[in-house]
């Protein structure tokens, strides 16, 4: 069984007094139901699952009135094994995007608080017209995305001691012993090519197979292009798809900006400006916006429309690449992708953390992969696939911009202070 930080959200909302209806969102098969499921069989003596999707018939249970009398006379009626005992039942909405009313009964089951409720769902963004109220102010949010490096490393059997002894040499500017940081550097490259969807680590960790790796992850890539044929409305379908599939195109550019033109000749924002909001909605991308000023706060500086994309799943993305990439990645050779596979993953760390994204770019000559708040200050975030630290970039948005802290990580073992300060690719998770 992988272990998942979501445990820890749950358990912490469990613990709490007066707690709201849990709503869990996150993209399709990053394991919100296995994980949720393990934790109300662990923690409750009493455990009620509809899953909308897998029994439909169970949506009529919210047809009628939403009080919380009559819902439990509806659920008790189609699931007549189901008890309802104060502080000891937890009720699983499982796909409650396939049942709006569903999500609005929440404000109802969050004032009688005779049941504790979860509820999880993808396309939840999609479905948002649907929904006939919403129950704001009734319902805490937990975003769960796929498994990030720190669970990618617990799956591999390194412990938590050994994670935080390595973060004791970030913080104290130690270089990692050479070891340590050649077999943390092949988790990293690992990582890379498998991606976090749980399905592909947990056959990973198993056979160590990459050709099974791939073969997992194309299908999940198949399965969110039918999503997309399945829930886009008309026309959305297929220039969500087209949006989708140019984004290694993108991403194999030296200058990363998202340009509808390489979705299709002459496309614009007007045309496909709603079809990357419905992948974004989806969970599938992430945006990493321009920045017009290097400086705090970032998001007032942001452009709205100038941007890059990055794939939330790093694997995924690899899945996408030409035969072979898997392969060059682990043996350090992959041309004009190595440093978008590796730009994906730092994005996708900062993504888990919680960050926003952002660039910089003034002109051809300087272009900072990211900029985050770090220390206080607005730190550049530069990102190279080799031992390579040098950065003309970095010293021009020093010198002319009066940038103050840049991180440049790399492959290379080093440990040096700010405000210029180099660290393994892998130390990402520290930031």
């Amino acid at each position: 069984m992988l272990r998942r930080k979501i445990t820890q959200s749950l358990l912490e909302w469990r613990a709490r007094e007066g707690r709201m209806c849990l709503l869990v969102k996150g993209a399709r098969q990053v394991g919100k139901t296995y994980a949720i499921d393990d934790f109300a069989r662990r923690h409750y003596q009493h455990y009620i699952r509809i899953n909308f999707d897998e029994t439909p018939s169970h949506k009529a249970i919210f047809d009628g009135d939403l009080d919380v009398t009559t819902l439990t006379k509806q659920i008790s009626l189609r699931l007549p094994g189901a008890e309802f005992v104060r502080g000891q039942t937890v009720l699983f909405l499982d796909e409650i995007q396939h049942c709006p009313r569903a999500r609005t009964a929440l404000k109802f089951l969050a004032q009688d608080d005779r049941v504790d409720v979860i509820a999880s769902g993808s396309m939840l963004g999609i479905h948002y017209e649907e929904v006939p109220s919403y129950p704001v102010g009734y319902v805490d949010h937990v975003d769960m995305h796929s498994l990030d490096f720190e669970e990618f490393l617990w799956a591999n059997g390194v412990s938590a001691a050994s994670i935080d002894d390595i973060k004791g040499y970030w913080t104290r500017l130690q270089p990692v012993p050479t070891a340590m940081h050649e077999r943390m550097m092949q988790l990293f490259k690992e990582h890379v090519v498998v991606g976090g969807m749980p399905r592909v680590v947990q056959d990973f960790i198993t056979n160590h197979h990459f050709g099974r790796v791939l073969q997992l992850q194309k299908a999940i890539v198949r399965d969110y292009s039918d999503d997309i044929a399945k829930y886009a409305d008309g026309n959305e379908k297929t220039k969500a798809r087209a949006c989708f599939l140019s984004i290694p195109r993108h991403l194999a550019k030296e200058h990363k900006k998202f340009q509808y033109s390489l979705v299709e000749r002459g496309g614009s924002a007007r045309k496909y400006g709603g079809s990357l909001m419905w992948l974004l909605d989806a969970g599938i991308i992430n945006f990493c916006h321009n920045l017009s000023a290097p400086e705090l706060p970032l998001e007032g500086h942001a452009k709205s429309d100038v941007f890059k994309v990055y794939m939330r799943d790093t694997g995924l993305l690899v899945s996408m690449l030409d035969e072979g990439s898997a392969q060059e990645i682990m043996d350090g050779n992959l041309g004009i992708y190595k440093g978008a596979v590796y730009e994906n993953i730092i994005a996708d760390i900062f993504t888990k953390t919680g960050k926003n994204l952002y660039y910089f770019e003034r002109d051809a000559k300087m272009e900072i992969d990211f900029f985050i708040r770090h220390g206080k200050k607005a730190t550049a975030v530069e990102v190279k696939s080799s031992d390579n630290t040098k950065s003309k970039s970095v010293t021009a948005v020093m010198r002319q911009c009066g940038v103050q802290q840049a991180i440049k990580l790399s492959a290379k073992n080093v440990c040096t202070p700010p405000p210029v300060s180099s660290m393994p690719l892998y130390m990402a998770i520290f930031l």
